[in-house]
């Protein structure tokens, strides 16, 4: 007698769950998550705003003891030029060595001997040394720069880095651009400024959803200030929940798709 194993086979459509059940498990979890609060810049910033009050960009500083230059000499007298471009006798791997402000305020030129830098800005300084070659070059023009200064950036940002001042200064927002931006989980509104004044550190909470930061005497980063972009605790929390569902939730369709395609192989 043959037996009806038909009869006793399972009905597929109830073994398996069907797609619109997974299709609801899958949203009920993903809109389960708390959105996040939303964080950009200038947040303040109405349409067609004129901001008044902004710090001058213009700011000279003064070089002090210690200080390294980069001075480059360029005249007509192009066999000279390099003789007055480093700062030591000696030069190393195709490089020039800067001047170093010693702690009389004075730094070492070829032929004129020690010339006082400090309590000057560049731009006063390279006006100086211009005057002061003419006459052993002909129509000398002289470009001071900085070497030792620069400013840190740390924290969630793309690229953490320590960023070379050649000038006076660079504002917070092009310190961060050139680190490639602040990530996702950053606070905008929670970006940390610690500068060094003689003894001390000082520290700045800038707001950068707030378009008043324009008017900050902070906007400008002096030298050796150290940015520092604090985490979103929150929102890394709900990335890293999501992206652990996400990892899941795809081992588990995939795990019961092939278990389906096995089954239905057998049970054909």
């Amino acid at each position: 007698m043959k037996r009806a194993y038909n009869s006793v086979l399972p009905d597929r459509s109830t073994c398996f769950p069907p797609i619109a059940m997974l299709s609801f498990i899958a949203v009920y979890f993903l809109t389960s998550c708390a959105p996040s609060k939303s964080s950009y810049y200038f947040k303040t910033l109405q349409k067609d705003t004129t901001i008044a009050g902004l710090v001058d960009r213009n700011l000279e500083s003064k070089i002090v003891n210690g200080d390294q230059l980069a001075i480059n000499v360029s005249s007509l007298s192009k066999e000279e030029d390099v003789l007055f471009n480093s700062g030591s006798s000696i030069i190393g791997s195709g490089s020039l060595s800067p001047f170093i402000v010693d702690n009389s305020g004075n730094i070492t030129v070829h032929k004129l001997g020690s010339v006082k830098a400090a309590g000057v800005t560049r731009r006063e300084l390279a006006s100086i040394l211009q005057k002061s070659l003419i006459p052993y070059l002909k129509d000398p023009i002289v470009t001071v720069q900085y070497v030792n200064h620069k400013v840190t950036v740390m924290g969630e940002v793309e690229k953490p880095q320590v960023i070379n001042m050649a000038e006076e200064q660079i504002s917070v927002i092009d310190a961060l651009v050139i680190c490639g931006d602040v990530k996702s989980t950053a606070k905008r509104d929670n970006i940390l400024v610690i500068r060094e004044d003689q003894n001390q550190k000082k520290v700045k909470i800038l707001n950068f959803e707030d378009h008043s930061i324009f008017s900050s005497p902070w906007y400008y980063l002096q030298p050796n200030d150290i940015v520092y972009v604090v985490t979103d605790e929150k929102r890394r929390q709900q990335d890293e929940r999501r992206t652990r569902f996400q990892t899941n939730f795809a081992i588990v369709t995939g795990t019961i798709s092939l278990l389906i395609i096995i089954l239905d192989r057998i049970f054909r």
